[in-house]
């Protein structure tokens, strides 16, 4: 199937590991020009050499470009933005909201600082990216996807700050979705569920030491809880995200589209 990617301008935040470097190869492998970002210059130039080579036999993968980029720095955001204008020109075909996420943790140990520095990696971040972002996604009405969590839908133990606010940025999402469809711009979110990724290792030895349980027992907890019985791949999630952010799924937009091997079991 033809995403209708080839030659499309395409944004991904925090994208030089995890679900934002597999969006980033699965853009580029249906030929549009990625645009990547992060923090750290080595990951990034990294990413760039690993993303750069071509995906198949054809010569369909595109450009790959990028910038360091801090997403809970308002004036990163908006250079980075910037960046993308100038190597592939001012129009935005598809953007992903990606971003870090907070300490894990239970209620008591996080002050105000704790939650107002979540704030603005998650929620801010979103609101200036997308911000900085819709002159371009107007130009030819473009696509967003905003990257949380199955913990929007089930809360996941030992993360407050994480559900707390990603809840908030899939409401955004929704509302926006509203607001910016008579621009052309769809914007929808997707809700990953465990996945192979530094950040769930993180996680599960975060949750190992908090219950006494070794890692290979979270784990195999974990997945027993799967339908699927296994984490994801992140390259699984990086073509889920792929197609929602195409135009292949041209009349979609504030869905919340959940990506987890059928952990969640709730109908709706």
């Amino acid at each position: 199937m033809d995403l209708g990617l080839q030659g499309k301008t395409t944004l991904v935040t925090a994208s030089t590991d995890g679900l934002g470097l597999a969006t980033a190869k699965a853009l580029a492998a249906e030929g549009a020009n990625v645009w990547i970002g992060g923090r750290d210059p080595g990951r990034l130039a990294a990413a760039l050499e690993a993303l750069r080579p071509p995906f198949d036999e054809d010569g369909r993968a595109g450009r790959v470009e990028g910038a360091g980029l801090d997403v809970s720095d308002a004036a990163s955001i908006r250079a980075w933005v910037a960046g993308a204008a100038e190597a592939y020109g001012p129009a935005i075909d598809a953007l992903a909201v990606n971003a870090g996420g907070p300490p894990p943790g239970p209620f008591v140990d996080f002050d105000d600082a704790a939650w107002q520095k979540s704030f603005e990696l998650l929620v801010l971040s979103a609101v200036r990216t997308i911000r900085e972002s819709l002159p371009g996604l107007s130009v030819r009405g473009g696509s967003v996807a905003v990257f949380s969590s199955t913990s929007v839908k089930e809360p996941i133990d030992g993360l407050v700050l994480s559900n707390s606010l990603r809840s908030a940025v899939v409401a955004l999402a929704k509302t926006l979705s509203v607001e910016l469809a008579p621009k052309g711009v769809r914007v929808n979110s997707l809700a990953p569920g465990r996945f192979s990724t530094g950040r769930v290792e993180r996680l599960d030895r975060a949750t190992a030491e908090r219950s006494g349980l070794s890692v290979d027992q979270v784990r195999d907890r974990s997945r027993a809880a799967i339908a699927l019985k296994r984490y994801g791949d992140p390259d699984e999630f990086g073509r889920a995200a792929a197609w929602l952010l195409s135009p292949a799924s041209s009349y979609l937009t504030g869905q919340l589209v959940t990506v987890d091997g059928g952990s969640l079991r709730g109908t709706w």
